[in-house]
C-alpha cells in the first residue's frame, strides 16, 4: 500500500442520495456553532472529528483529577509551531473545567488538523499519513479470511502507539515531546478502533488492497469523482449521520449527549475485561476481526447505498468501538498521569 494512502475526506464529497441530505445539514450546524473550527480547519477523517471527540469525552470521564491536571499541563507545553497549545485559547470564555475538557477533546483531532497544507511548515513537520492506520492485507477464500503479504507499507499505528507510550512514561523526556506523543496517542487510539484502519482487502479489483475501503465505492459505477462516496467515509461518519441534531445544538452539547448515550449503552463495567492496556497489537487484531464479518457483510454491495439494516448494524458496531477506545484511552492516560508530579503550566 502506498504511503500516500487516501483517507476519507481528502477529496470533496458531494452527497447524492436523498438519505444523506440530513448529514449535510448536521455537519453544517455543528460547524457553525463550534468556535474552534472557525480558526482551525478540521477535515473529516477516521473517525471524523466528532468521533474522536466522543472517544476523548469518554476518556475524560475515566481520568482522575490529578491525571486531568497533568495531561492538560503537558498538552499545553507543546511546541509553538505545532499549534496544539493554541487550541486551548479557543475556549477562553468557558468555565475552567469545561475549557479543559474541550481542549482535551479537540487535542484528539490535532493529528488530523495538521493535514492542512495551508500551514506548510506545520504540515511538513507534524503530518504523517501512514501513522493513522495499521493494516492486515487479506482475501476472502471460500468464505474464509486468508492473510496475505503486504505489497507495500501497511501503516504504522501500532508501532507509533508503542513508541509514544514509552515517551510519555519516560522521566527523561521533556513535556514538549510528551505533548506531541500524548496527542498522537489520543488520536491513534481512536483510529485503531475503526475497523477499516486495520483492513486492506485484496480482490481482483483491488490487487494491492482497497486502501481501507477507500476504493470500495457506494455510488453507482460511473459517478463523477467529485460525487463519489466510499466505504471508508461511510464508517468514519457513521455516528453523526445517524443522530439528528435538535434545534440549535452546538458541538459541545452534541458530543456530550452522544458520548453519554454511548456510555449508557456500553458501560465501563461491561467492557472492563477487554481493556488490555498497552496491548496495541491485540487491539488491532480485535478491530480487524470486525472487517470480514461486520464491514464486508454479505449484504454489502459495490456501487450501491448500504441497506437500512447494514446502517443500523454499522452504528451499533461503531458505538461500541468508540466506547472501548474511550475507556482504553482513559485508563492508559490514568496509568501515566495520575502519578505524575503536577507542575504549573507555562
Amino acid at each position: 500500500m502506498s504511503k500516500s494512502r487516501l483517507k476519507a475526506g481528502l477529496t470533496t464529497l458531494v452527497i447524492v442520495p436523498a438519505h444523506f441530505e440530513n448529514m449535510k445539514k448536521q455537519i453544517t450546524a455543528l460547524t457553525l456553532c463550534a468556535a474552534a473550527i472557525v480558526t482551525f480547519s478540521i477535515p473529516a477523517f477516521a473517525w471524523d472529528d466528532v468521533g474522536h471527540k466522543i472517544t476523548s469525552y469518554i476518556a475524560w470521564q475515566r481520568l482522575s483529577p490529578q491525571a486531568r491536571e497533568n495531561v492538560i499541563r503537558v498538552l499545553r507545553a507543546a511546541p509553538e509551531d505545532s499549534h496544539l497549545s493554541a487550541l486551548y485559547m479557543q475556549y477562553g470564555a468557558e468555565p475552567e473545567e469545561v475549557r479543559k475538557r474541550e481542549f482535551f477533546e479537540i487535542a484528539a483531532t490535532w493529528a488530523d488538523i495538521v493535514r492542512d497544507r495551508a500551514f506548510e511548515n506545520r504540515y511538513k513537520k507534524y503530518h504523517h499519513s501512514n501513522w493513522h492506520y495499521d493494516d492486515f492485507f487479506w482475501r476472502q477464500v471460500e468464505g474464509k479470511v486468508a492473510i496475505v503479504d503486504a505489497p507495500d507499507d501497511g501503516g504504522q499505528a501500532v508501532r507509533r502507539l508503542e513508541e509514544f507510550e514509552k515517551t510519555i512514561r519516560s522521566a527523561s523526556e521533556s513535556d514538549r515531546e510528551k505533548a506531541i506523543a500524548t496527542a498522537w496517542i489520543m488520536h491513534l487510539t481512536g483510529d485503531l478502533h475503526q475497523p477499516l484502519h486495520t483492513s486492506a482487502r485484496v480482490t481482483d479489483v483491488e490487487p494491492k488492497g482497497d486502501q481501507g475501503g477507500n476504493l470500495f465505492l457506494l455510488t453507482p459505477q460511473g459517478t463523477p469523482r467529485e460525487k463519489q462516496l466510499n466505504l471508508h467515509w461511510f464508517w468514519d461518519s457513521i455516528v453523526v449521520r445517524n443522530t439528528p441534531l435538535k434545534g440549535e445544538t452546538c458541538d459541545r452539547d452534541f458530543v456530550e449527549g452522544m458520548a453519554r448515550s454511548i456510555m449508557k449503552k456500553h458501560p465501563y463495567e461491561r467492557l472492563q475485561s477487554r481493556i488490555q492496556l498497552g496491548r496495541y497489537e491485540s487491539w488491532k487484531k480485535e478491530s480487524f476481526d470486525l472487517a470480514p464479518t461486520q464491514v464486508f457483510s454479505p449484504d454489502l454491495k459495490r456501487f450501491q447505498e448500504p441497506s437500512a439494516q447494514y446502517r443500523r448494524n454499522a452504528l451499533r458496531v461503531a458505538e461500541q468501538q468508540l466506547a472501548l477506545a474511550g475507556y482504553r484511552l482513559g485508563e492508559t492516560l490514568n496509568s501515566v498521569f495520575s502519578n505524575a508530579p503536577a507542575k504549573p503550566a507555562r
